[in-house]
């Protein structure tokens, strides 16, 4: 299942303000369900309890250049297109809460940086999922 974006102010703070679902050393992930409320606030289609929602957000705090923002949010997305990975009817953030240490990965978009990012995004939807 293909997860529609959570795309405009409103809707992050909303998820965000929901609270975290579950953590890893470099990202938090966001939920909130979805209920008819929030769904005709968001101006959302009439479909929405049959999709799962995602944003990400990447600050520049914890990655410097884009390339490496770039790189991270393409294994969000990949990770979380994964069966299973995101809860229908519920609108998630991914945030990248700390920097990967540059001295251990120095290229900005090296294949190690993505494997050690895409390993760490898939133990954080392994926990949400059990919770």
């Amino acid at each position: 299942m293909k997860a529609r974006r959570v795309v405009n102010r409103a809707q992050f703070q909303a998820v965000l303000a929901a609270g975290t679902v579950a953590r890893t050393q470099h990202f938090a992930l966001h939920r909130l369900a979805l209920d008819a409320r929030v769904a005709s606030a968001w101006r959302v289609a009439a479909d929405w309890p049959e999709h799962a929602w995602m944003g990400v957000v990447t600050p520049k705090r914890w990655a410097r250049r884009a390339v490496t923002r770039n790189a991270i949010r393409r294994q969000i997305d990949a990770v979380g297109a994964q069966p299973g990975a995101l809860r229908a009817g519920c609108a998630h953030v991914v945030r990248l809460r700390a920097a990967f240490a540059p001295a251990q990965y120095p290229s900005a978009t090296s294949v190690a940086l993505k494997r050690a990012v895409r390993a760490e995004l898939i133990a954080l939807f392994e926990r949400a999922r059990q919770s």
